[in-house]
C-alpha cells in the first residue's frame, strides 16, 4: 500500500489549503483513514479521521470548526480542506489507512501511512 499525499505550500495566516491523499495498490475501502501532523520539535499529533464510509469525521479540539476532512471511495481519495489557518497549524501532514473500519486519534491505531506534505503559514 502507497498513499500520495499532496497540496501542501505556503500560505498567510487566514488562508485556505486542501490535501488530498491517493491510496496505491490498496484495494479495500473498509477501513478509516486519518490526518496527522508533526511541528518541527514537536510530537506527532491527531488531528482528523472518518470512518469507511465517509461518515463520523472527528477532530482535535485545535482544528475544530476550521478543518473538514472526506474521503472518495471509489477514487481511494481522502481530503482535508483547511480554513483560517494560523501560524501554529506549519506542520508537515500525513495521511493514513485505519486497522478498523473507523478512524481514530491514535497513531498507534494506523496501519498505513503517507510520506507527508508540509503546510507552511506565515503571520
Amino acid at each position: 500500500v502507497q498513499l500520495q499525499a499532496s497540496g501542501g505550500g505556503l500560505v498567510q495566516a487566514g488562508g485556505s489549503l486542501e490535501l488530498s491523499c491517493v491510496a496505491s495498490k490498496y484495494t479495500s475501502s473498509n477501513n478509516g483513514l486519518g490526518w496527522f501532523r508533526q511541528a518541527p520539535g514537536k510530537e506527532r499529533e491527531f488531528v482528523a479521521a472518518i470512518n469507511w464510509r465517509g461518515g463520523s469525521p472527528n477532530y482535535a479540539d485545535s482544528v475544530k470548526g476550521r478543518f473538514a476532512i472526506s474521503r472518495d471511495s471509489p477514487k481511494k481519495a481522502a481530503y482535508l480542506r483547511m480554513n483560517s489557518l494560523e501560524p501554529e497549524d506549519t506542520a508537515v501532514y500525513y495521511c493514513a489507512v485505519s486497522r478498523f473500519a473507523y478512524g481514530t486519534s491514535r497513531p498507534e491505531d494506523y496501519q498505513y501511512w503517507g510520506q507527508g506534505t508540509l503546510v507552511t503559514v506565515s503571520s
